[in-house]
């Protein structure tokens, strides 16, 4: 017997197939060359990986054990394939369950896992990274739970999402129809319309937190302007993702633009406010005039804004009581800006002092006691001005710049306090009006007598 006649001998059947000798060499040849290059990543490349990395992984014992199933699956899979005996496990309709029907699906949802795990760690170790959160000994288990419930789960649903639409269409389910209808939706669209969304939201939060927030730092941008510019890309990713996720439904996307405008049109006049609070949010977030972290003046109530939305903005007043504000109200109305232009403000306070008081020492003690204070700033220096000779006082005013916007009647109250100690210690007066009042009665003098 030569050896062509050897290797197409049947050694053995497994049900109906028959098993050849040039089969069982290559089931033997495939199951080595996987148990190598599994011991070639066990032993060689994963020890090497873990010791270049610049964290500490506490759960590498999880990594090899799904390594260790994806070589015993692909494994299970090459003897499947070259043994022939991929058996028929269940048939309905146009579906058929094979053995490497769930091989397969075991070895996708295997790997999902693995690079679940891969990814979250890649981003929990550069987003620390780019805030300067790690050092070598840092481990990334002490900051997975912040990243995690951001880019962490937008990875993981991202990841299993692209998993089950392998496994129906390893199970020839991709096809399936959910909606019939003029344009019938498939399982797979509605999963594809779900990846698009997904990796929206991960590719927004990736560009905001690892590549432009190290723009910001480098660039020195305000916490203002880095909102308005994440809010605006936030709205152009969004606006896009939605757009193709209806479009990969089977809706045509002019269809529904069209649709749009004759209802905007039906409902404009009844919601003109709206839609001017809408545009008034988008010029805002354009133009700049007003940002995250700018103390405003809206009508007498003084506060710091929270939040620029598309709609209305948060206000929270120095009572830490949340406003909620119509965007159009800070783009048409006389809006006190007090961040716009200066990190400070000038503030004033008046005091009247009695006639005969010494001026210059008055002057002397409002100086001394706002420059001790420490909410006010030396530059530009605080000044009095002399601004009148009242009925009863002659009047001063104390003229002081400060950046405590939110705080300063607590300011201005601690000034009082200082001025009216000072004026006690160097007997200062601070006079009241004086009448004098004539009561009715027996001593009432006589008209054109007054002797």
């Amino acid at each position: 017997m030569n050896f062509n006649d050897f290797i197409q001998q049947v050694l053995f059947n497994i049900g109906d197939h028959d098993v050849t000798a040039r089969q069982l060499i290559s089931w033997g040849i495939i199951l080595i060359v996987t148990f190598l290059i599994y011991q070639l990543v066990i032993n060689k490349v994963l020890p090497k990986y873990f010791a270049q990395e610049k964290y500490v992984i506490r759960d590498n014992s999880r990594i090899l054990k799904s390594i260790r199933n994806i070589f015993v699956l692909i494994a299970m899979i090459g003897t499947v394939w070259v043994l022939e005996v991929d058996l028929l496990l269940y048939q309905m309709k146009n579906v058929g369950v094979r053995v490497s029907t769930v091989l397969y699906a075991l070895t996708i949802w295997q790997v999902a896992g693995l690079l679940d795990w891969f990814a979250s760690k890649v981003l929990v170790y550069n987003y620390h990274r780019s805030r300067n959160d790690l050092d070598y000994q840092t481990s990334v288990e002490k900051y997975a739970k912040e990243t995690n419930s951001n880019a962490g789960n937008l990875v993981r649903l991202l990841v299993y999402a692209a998993a089950v639409f392998l496994v129906l269409q390893s199970f020839n389910l991709e096809s399936y129809t959910v909606i019939n209808s003029t344009n019938p939706i498939k399982v797979s669209d509605i999963l594809e319309a779900i990846l698009i969304i997904l990796a929206a939201r991960l590719v927004f939060w990736m560009v905001t937190q690892l590549f432009l927030y190290r723009y910001y730092k480098r660039s020195k941008i305000d916490t203002g302007s880095q909102y308005a510019i994440n809010q605006l890309l936030k709205y152009v990713i969004y606006t896009m993702a939605i757009l193709w996720a209806i479009s990969s439904l089977g809706i045509k996307v002019t269809v529904l633009w069209g649709g749009a405008a004759a209802l905007l049109v039906g409902i404009g006049l009844g919601l003109q406010q709206t839609f001017n609070d809408f545009f008034s949010g988008i010029v805002l977030l354009f133009e700049r005039s007003v940002e995250i972290g700018h103390v405003l003046n809206i009508g007498g109530m003084i506060g710091t804004v929270q939040k620029i939305g598309l709609r209305t903005s948060l206000i929270e007043t120095r009572e830490s009581i949340t406003v909620v504000v119509p965007n159009s109200k800070l783009v048409t109305d006389n809006v006190i800006n007090w961040s716009h232009l200066d990190k400070k403000v000038k503030f004033i306070i008046s005091v009247g002092v009695a006639y005969g008081s010494d001026t210059k020492l008055v002057k002397n003690i409002l100086l001394k006691v706002a420059e001790e204070h420490p909410e006010v700033v030396e530059h530009p220096n605080p000044f009095v001005r002399f601004t009148n000779f009242g009925n009863s006082s002659l009047d001063f005013e104390l003229h002081f710049f400060s950046r405590n916007f939110m705080r300063i009647e607590d300011v201005k109250s601690d000034l009082r306090f200082e001025i009216d100690n000072n004026f006690r210690e160097n007997d200062v007066e601070i006079p009241f009006p004086q009448r004098v009042v004539w009561m009715k009665g027996d001593q009432e003098p006589k008209r054109g007598n007054f002797s």
